[in-house]
Formats: structure tokens, C-alpha cells, sequence
């Protein structure tokens, strides 16, 4: 119970949660030692289909990728170990809404094929920061660009995996945390420096199978455990767990956990921002960010490319039924585990205090699936992980070594751009695992909305400047670097803010300030995109027009002109 007088939460005598089922058995380990052996397979056959002491043949597997290794990889690529972890938990602690992130980015992938890729073909790069090198001249757009997509994928993406993929073998096999994470990233290390983009890209698409066929059939368990579809609409409001803070919201699912757009004031997820608000981060994830473009850039052709991007689409519909309905059914069938309203209580569950609802889904792996299909499961999970971790890795030091090693190092050799490339992966997994308890911490233990959180503040100022140089003719380099600088600070500052207030429990009082309190971060997002619209409008108006014949006579700037000459947006 809650005592208001000493405001703190007195423990009511109940029952130990039940352990999960035993961890894996003999048949499990053989499905997993299976699992491996194909991954690497995969791997070493890939390696050797392009050239690997290339820069094209590392870093853009050649551009030989046909559609559907490519979708696959795309695919991949985003559904990482988070999203089976923090999609499922969001949809355990709070219904339907988180979907609405997912949905958006199947019409952002078509964007992609169909807007973006040529403009990015056409210029002939390699990296994004690359891009706006030679849409804007000068090295600053391009380095803070650079530094800003490493600063991104540790936060959002490398932590956030490893984090997700090491608490699921964690509560499979009762191990420690870091060294679930520490075995994990050796597996994934090996074919990730050896075998460049290629790898990546093929066993990515391996291992999509391979995560599709585990996803459906968990789902296939879960539902026919909760009795259908109908007994899920009707037992997700009772799902309350018999120990919580009593008059408060603490453990009690929301009266709008099946509404997919909700209140634009009150609630967790307002209408408007989903709409608007999480578009534009979501632009800067599908259409400018490394890890999905450079997928785009490996394939053969166009019309490949945009064969991948459709092929993304369609899977992408797939997480709503396969992850986060299951996420909602553990809720139901476990409550007082998966749903724990007490900070003492959820720490004795699950080691966490702010929730346990992130551990949802390797609830239902672990007490659902018989033997062999639980290891199945955890070779998905494993597979989640390490498409996405290999898939950051590639991208991140493919940024590292072309746009910053190589801006101060113009004469280095191709050898020498290869070992800067591999090292820099080990740079960056160690800094991700010092990232990993603020994560654990983070947005009332829900995974999945501590990534989208930060990417609000992040992300937006980046869309801005990519739409602007594409279709804007008139952006010139000024504009375009002190509207991301200006719309970095700001959002730092609100990002900052986010640690140091985080938010509150649901039996504290909100005590935070009023731009945290009442500001929702989808609605920064908005605010933050117009400042920055401003900005680059404003500075670039001002200060001198870019020279357009200089475009002409760069490598493969041609393509650009002439495509945003034909573009109605470059009027």
C-alpha cells in the first residue's frame, strides 16, 4: 500500500511471482547450435561473392543486391531485438498506440524508392554526410552530420539492442546481464568485420526467415492460450495485478488501450503528433538514415531498390499481429509479473523498478512454447539482435571512415580505410555498453518509447535540412548548418532535461517543468521542425545563393539537377 503522509510504498505481504519454466534443454541447444552454423554459413558463403578490400565491395557489398535481399535487409535492419522487447512491452503496459510508429514507416519506405534514392544514385555516394558534402560544399555540415549519426545509433539503437537481446537470454538462461551482452556482441563481431556489407546483408536476410517463422508461431500459442481475438478485447481491461498503490493509476490498463489515435492533451500518444510529429522523425529514419539507405545504395539498380523498399513494406505489417498483440496477451495471462505496479515488487521480478512490462515477450517464450520451439525462439531473438547490431556496426564505421577518418586522412590508403573501419566497431561497442543502465532506466520501463522519445530530439533537425537540400534549390551551405546546429541545441537541451527530470511513477507527483510536464515530445518534435524550417530559410535568404555550376561539375551531381529541376518541389 501507499502511505501519502511519508509519500513512499509499504509492501503488502503476497506471494513470490512463480519462476519461469526451466531454461533451455538439449533439444532447445540444438535448434540454437543449428541457428548458428546457418548464420555462419550464410556468412562465409557471402564473403566471398564481392570483392572485401574494396571500399564499394565493404561498404556497398559491391552494388550487386537484387530486391529481395535487399527488403529483407531492410526489414531486418529496423526489427531488431527492441522492437520484439519494447513492442511488446508498450503494448503490455499501454494497448495498440506504439503500432502507429510502425504503420508510419511503411509509407516513409515508399518515400524512400520512389523520392529519395534517385537523388542519392545520382550523386554517387556512399554515406549520407557524403550527400550533403555535395549538395552544400564544406566540410562542417558534413563532419556535425557525421558526429551526430554516431551520437544517434548509440543512444537509440546499439544500447537499446544489446540491452533488449541481453535481458531476454538473461531471463531464459538466469544469466548476468553484461555477460549476455558481452557473448552476444563477440557472435556478432565476427562476420560483421570480416565480411563487410555483403555479409550483413544476406545473412540479414536469413535471419528474417528465420524471425518470421518464430514471430507467427508464438502468436499462433498465444492466441489460441487467450482464447481469440475477442476474449483479448475483453480481458486486457481486467488485466490489474492484485498488488498495487492503491488510488492511483498504478497497474490499471488505459481506457484507450485499443485506440490508435487518442486524446491530443491527456494522453500518452495525442493524435496530432502521431500524425505530423512522429512523421518527421520518421522521414530522417527511412530517407536519410545510414543504416536503411546504404541498404538501398547495394542494389544493382533502381528498380531493384525500389523492388526492396515494397518488400519492406509488406513485412512491416507483420509486428502488429506476431509481437505486440503477444505483448498484450502476456499482460493477460501473467499479470502480476508482466504488469507489476509495485517499484519493490518489480524490482524482485525482473531486477527493474520502473516495470517489468519489457519482459512481456520472453514471458510468453518461456512458459508458452515446448521444448525445441523455445529454442527457436531464442534463435530469433538472437537473430533480431544481431541483424540489427551488424547492420549498425557496417553503417556506423562506414560514417567513421569515410566522412571523418578520411576528411583528415585524404591520402590514406584503402587497407588503411579497411582497419579504421573494423576498429571503430570495437570503439563503439564499448562506449554502447556503458550507455546500457540509462536505458534500463529510461520512460517508465517501456524500451520502445525511450527510442522514439530520443529520436524527437534528435532526429528532426536532420529531416529538415535533407528535405530542404533536395527540393529547395536555394538552400545554400549557411543555412543548412546553422539550422541543424541551432535545432541540436535545442534539442540536447530538452533531451538533457528528459535525464535529469525523468519521468515520474504513477504514484508520484509530477513535479517536472512545464516544457517536460505539458510540452509532449511529439509536439517538440513539430515545434523543433519549424524552428529549424526557419532557420535554414531565413540564413539562407540572406546570405549568398549556392553555385549551381559548381554541382554540375562534381561527380554525379548532373543526376541531382536535373531531377530537381523536374521536381515540383524545387519551384
Amino acid at each position: 500500500m501507499f502511505d501519502f503522509e511519508k509519500k513512499q510504498v509499504i509492501m503488502t505481504p503476497s506471494p513470490s511471482p512463480p519462476p519461469m519454466k526451466t531454461s533451455l534443454v538439449t533439444l532447445d541447444i540444438v535448434v540454437l547450435v543449428v541457428y548458428f552454423l546457418l548464420v555462419l554459413a550464410v556468412g562465409f558463403w557471402s564473403m566471398w561473392r564481392t570483392k572485401r578490400s574494396t571500399v564499394d565491395g565493404y561498404f556497398l557489398a559491391g552494388k550487386s543486391m537484387t530486391w529481395w535481399p535487399v527488403g529483407a535487409s531492410l526489414f531486418a535492419s529496423n526489427i531488431g531485438s527492441g522492437h520484439f522487447i519494447g513492442l511488446a512491452g508498450s503494448g503490455a503496459a499501454a494497448g495498440i498506440g506504439a503500432i502507429a510508429y510502425e504503420w508510419n514507416g511503411m509509407f516513409m519506405v515508399l518515400l524512400l524508392g520512389w523520392v529519395f534514392l534517385p537523388i542519392y544514385l545520382s550523386s554517387g555516394v556512399t554515406t549520407m554526410p557524403e550527400y550533403l558534402q555535395k549538395r552544400f560544399g564544406g566540410r562542417r555540415t558534413q563532419l556535425l552530420i557525421a558526429v551526430l549519426y554516431l551520437f544517434i545509433y548509440i543512444f537509440t539503437k546499439i544500447s537499446v539492442d544489446m540491452y533488449a537481446g541481453a535481458l531476454f537470454i538473461q531471463l531464459a538462461l538466469q544469466w548476468n546481464i553484461y555477460l549476455a551482452v558481452v557473448l552476444l556482441l563477440s557472435i556478432t563481431a565476427i562476420y560483421t568485420v570480416a565480411g563487410g556489407l555483403a555479409a550483413v546483408i544476406y545473412t540479414d536476410a536469413a535471419q528474417t526467415l528465420i524471425m518470421l517463422v518464430g514471430a507467427l508461431t508464438l502468436m499462433g500459442f498465444s492466441f489460441a492460450e487467450v482464447g481469440g481475438w475477442n476474449s483479448l478485447m475483453e480481458r486486457y481491461a481486467d488485466a490489474i495485478p492484485s498488488v498495487r498503490v492503491p488510488n492511483t493509476t498504478c497497474g490499471i490498463p488505459r481506457d484507450d488501450a485499443f485506440h490508435l489515435f487518442r486524446d491530443p492533451v491527456t494522453s500518452d500518444l495525442p493524435w496530432p503528433g502521431v500524425l505530423i510529429g512522429m512523421s518527421i522523425p520518421s522521414m530522417w529514419y527511412w530517407c536519410s538514415d545510414q543504416v536503411i539507405v546504404q541498404r538501398s545504395l547495394a542494389a544493382k539498380t533502381l528498380t531493384h531498390a525500389k523492388g526492396g523498399s515494397l518488400l519492406a513494406v509488406y513485412l512491416k505489417i507483420i509486428p502488429f499481429f506476431a509481437v505486440m498483440l503477444p505483448g498484450m496477451i502476456s499482460r493477460i495471462l501473467y499479470t502480476d509479473d508482466v504488469a507489476c505496479a509495485d517499484p519493490d515488487l518489480c524490482k524482485e521480478i525482473c531486477g527493474n523498478p520502473v516495470g517489468c512490462t519489457d519482459t512481456a515477450y520472453a514471458r510468453l517464450v518461456m512458459e508458452l512454447l515446448p521444448a525445441g520451439l523455445r529454442g527457436l525462439m531464442m534463435a530469433v531473438m538472437i537473430a533480431a539482435l544481431m541483424s540489427s547490431l551488424t547492420s549498425i556496426f557496417n553503417s556506423a564505421s562506414t560514417i567513421f571512415t569515410m566522412d571523418m577518418w578520411k576528411t583528415f586522412r585524404s591520402r590514406a590508403s584503402e587497407w588503411e580505410l579497411m582497419i579504421v573501419g573494423r576498429v571503430f566497431v570495437l570503439v563503439l561497442v564499448g562506449v554502447s555498453v556503458l550507455w546500457i543502465p540509462v536505458v534500463q532506466a529510461s520512460q517508465g520501463g517501456q524500451l520502445f518509447i525511450y527510442i522514439q522519445s530520443i529520436s524527437t530530439y534528435l532526429q528532426p533537425p536532420v529531416s529538415i535540412v535533407f528535405i530542404m537540400g533536395c527540393f529547395w534549390k536555394r538552400t545554400n551551405e549557411k543555412g543548412a548548418f546553422w539550422g541543424l546546429a541551432l535545432g541540436l541545441v535545442i534539442g540536447c537541451i530538452r533531451m538533457l532535461l528528459d535525464f535529469i527530470y525523468p519521468q515520474p511513477q504513477c504514484f508520484e507527483v509530477d513535479d517536472r517543468p512545464g516544457v517536460l510536464k505539458y510540452v509532449h515530445y511529439l509536439y517538440f518534435s513539430m515545434l523543433l521542425s519549424a524552428i529549424t524550417l526557419i532557420v535554414v530559410v531565413a540564413v539562407s535568404l540572406v546570405t549568398e545563393s549556392p553555385d549551381l555550376n559548381r554541382y554540375l561539375a562534381s561527380p554525379g551531381s548532373q543526376g541531382w539537377i536535373l531531377w530537381s529541376q523536374r521536381s515540383w518541389c524545387s519551384q
